[in-house]
């Protein structure tokens, strides 16, 4: 990863739109899939342009090419990159699938720029790919005040529902694109590392589902170049290509981007699987996570990242720590899903932020219960809603260390359920009281098989104020009940509103939060 240091502070700009060209697929070829492989001439870029973690005055830009190449890099104010600012950044080699990232440092903080990225042929010089473009808005600076917009969603690509092009693709991300936020949040499940794809699925109706299949996404994922196929997979799809170059994005790590409901040290009793390690698997996982994706290559995957003097996103990571799932009743304080050292970081950025809204990405919720077999718990809650036990307990000091310190302006974001709820937290309703009443909206699927409503455990006094979930399980995207949120932060008022929306970003219900009244 390569780095744009302040000497390079941005002074013009770019034309917008990116594509990808025609390729072989076992379910056909078509206007989603990717380029073939092109041993001679320009280099191409495969997989479109991403960008990813922006702040104030940095962000990330990705892309992947068909072979070795030095990547390079353009930004610019304006649109016909007139008097735009060059990086030279790194070789993309085999070693990283030919993917590669440069950060960019020194950006004017709250603006629209545009970006533009090409790969030079290592064996001729000058020889470049066609340029593929981009566009990205830095985040306000810490005392600048204006509106934000941003989109949640998660589950992508799951339940045996890949991209279906007689059914539009993964339309959900053109309606997001259309309301053109600031920056997206990926709540987990960013691939379905375990959910292979066949050609066709017929549904209820009779109609029949003709899904693009790759041969990585013909099988559960176990080596790193299947991990890989996961992530080029789901760009092969245009709606989603176009709207990764146009918003940037956080993406969280959760359970299908190795295997379902995984934990370290877990032993898979699968037979799909030949290696049944998790740890082993995870290892694969998480490197085609980094190289696949515009996120931090250094650091833990938690993470605060500031957006103006309005918010900050706390990014969870809810996998890497996790203790086994198993009844979810123990008293052992040292046990849980975050780990002590992320709960420590945790309590104490919250405590530290000076920002109107700390918003958690949670990619597992706190109050559903999301069973793990019949006698297992794969979340936070586990359906007795008496004083806290197991994972709750590291929840319910979170929640009583910010309350103490009179922290407010706490809301969760989370996905992983498959439908769409708003939930209200009071400890008026809860068998725990020492806590500051607080939301947590959830929003999904992206792209993948709808379920829901799971029960809620009223340990800290949950009540679903809206919910909208589909008629049975697995309900295919074709149906409906995909969805994602919408937050809008006012810059005068710094009112929160939320708004949770389906696939075609019509909106389904409306929460504005007033700021919160700071307390001393």
């Amino acid at each position: 990863m390569t780095e744009l240091d302040r000497r390079t502070l941005l002074r013009a700009g770019l034309v917008a739109g990116a594509g990808v060209a025609g390729g072989a697929l076992l379910g056909g070829a078509g206007a989603n899939a990717a380029p073939a492989w092109r041993p001679a001439g320009r280099p191409t870029l495969t997989h479109g342009v991403q960008s990813g973690d922006v702040t104030a005055d940095s962000a990330l830009v990705w892309t992947r090419a068909d072979r070795p190449g030095r990547m390079l890099v353009e930004v610019s104010r304006r649109p016909d990159f007139r008097g735009a600012r060059h990086l030279r950044g790194p070789v993309l080699g085999a070693d990283c699938d030919f993917t590669g990232k440069v950060r960019l440092r020194g950006l004017p903080d709250g603006e629209r720029l545009h970006y533009r990225v090409r790969v030079e042929s290592l064996e001729r010089h000058g020889l470049a790919s066609e340029p593929l473009t981009g566009t990205l808005t830095t985040a306000p600076g810490r005392h600048r005040r204006r509106d934000v917009k941003f989109v949640w969603t998660g589950d992508i690509v799951g339940q045996g529902w890949g991209i279906a092009p007689d059914f539009g693709g993964m339309s959900i991300f053109r309606a997001m694109r259309e309301t053109r936020p600031d920056f997206f949040l990926c709540s987990g499940d960013t691939v379905y590392a375990d959910g292979p794809l066949v050609e066709s699925v017929t549904l209820p109706d009779g109609r029949i589902w003709r899904n693009l299949v790759t041969a990585e996404k013909s099988k559960v994922a176990e080596t790193l170049a299947e991990y890989r196929g996961q992530f080029a997979y789901n760009l092969l799809d245009r709606h989603l290509r176009e709207f990764a170059a146009d918003v940037p994005q956080i993406n969280q790590w959760d359970d299908h981007e190795v295997t379902n409901n995984w934990y370290p040290g877990e032993i898979l009793d699968d037979p799909r699987y030949t290696e049944r390690r998790v740890d082993v698997l995870a290892v694969r996982a998480r490197q085609a996570f980094h190289e696949w994706l515009p996120v931090p290559d250094d650091g833990p995957l938690y993470r605060r990242i500031p957006y103006g003097p309005t918010l900050d996103v706390f990014v969870l990571d809810m996998r890497t720590h996790k203790d086994p799932n198993d009844g979810n009743t123990y008293a052992d304080p040292k046990r849980g899903l975050l780990g002590r050292e992320q709960r420590e970081w945790l309590i104490r950025e919250l405590k530290r932020s000076k920002a109107t809204w700390k918003v958690i990405a949670n990619d597992l919720p706190i109050g559903v219960v999301v069973p793990d077999g019949p006698n297992a718990q794969e979340g936070v809650a586990q359906g007795d809603p008496g004083a806290p036990a197991g994972r709750e307990l590291e929840f319910a000091e979170v929640l009583r260390a910010t309350h103490r310190a009179g922290v407010t302006g706490m809301v969760f974001l989370t996905a992983d359920v498959h439908y769409t709820a708003a939930h209200h937290y009071d400890p008026s309703r809860a068998a725990v009281g020492d806590f500051t009443p607080f939301w947590e909206f959830v929003s999904g699927p992206a792209h993948a098989g709808a379920f829901g409503p799971n029960a809620l455990d009223g340990t800290f006094g949950p009540q679903a104020v809206f919910v909208h979930a589909p008629p049975r399980a697995n309900t295919s995207p074709a149906e409906g009940f995909q969805h994602f949120g919408e937050v809008t932060i006012n810059g005068e008022s710094e009112a929160l509103t939320v708004h949770l929306k389906d696939r075609d970003g019509a909106t389904l219900w409306t929460k504005t939060l007033p700021a919160p009244t700071r307390r001393p």
